[in-house]
């Protein structure tokens, strides 16, 4: 039995496909990037579209297979999206330094939550079995 998700032969870990990875978590974190580099409006259709796949392919790998970070960044970035879209359509004020503020959030906790709950509760959550 593999000690890789699900405890199956064949992991059904998102993060394990390459071409699903590309487009779950690889282009929108590159799409996420541009945004950076853009004019607001545009920067606010890019984050919440970016963010909203990534997070939703998170919760979705959680359902899956069960793995843990999947669990934090998920939440994580759909409500980045949240904020993002929020603030660019002006229904929140996040002052002059918003969308940096949103930036570092979402990139220092994405990091943090991806590392720190694998390192306490491991890769996978444990099924029970029957």
């Amino acid at each position: 039995m593999s000690a890789d998700c699900c405890g199956g032969a064949e992991p059904k870990d998102l993060v394990a496909s390459k071409w699903v990875s590309l487009v779950l978590w690889k282009l929108p974190l590159a799409v996420f990037a541009v945004g950076f580099f853009t004019n607001p409006t545009l920067r606010a259709g890019l984050w919440t579209a970016s963010l909203g796949v990534a997070g939703t392919g998170c919760l979705v790998n959680a359902a899956r297979c069960g793995r843990v970070p999947c669990y934090f960044t998920g939440p994580l970035f759909l409500i980045g999206a949240g904020v993002s879209l929020a603030h660019g359509v002006g229904l929140v004020s996040l002052s002059a330094t918003g969308w940096i503020g949103i930036g570092v959030a979402v990139i220092l906790g994405g990091c943090a939550l991806t590392l720190l709950p694998e390192r306490v509760w491991g890769k996978y959550r444990r099924r029970n079995s029957g």
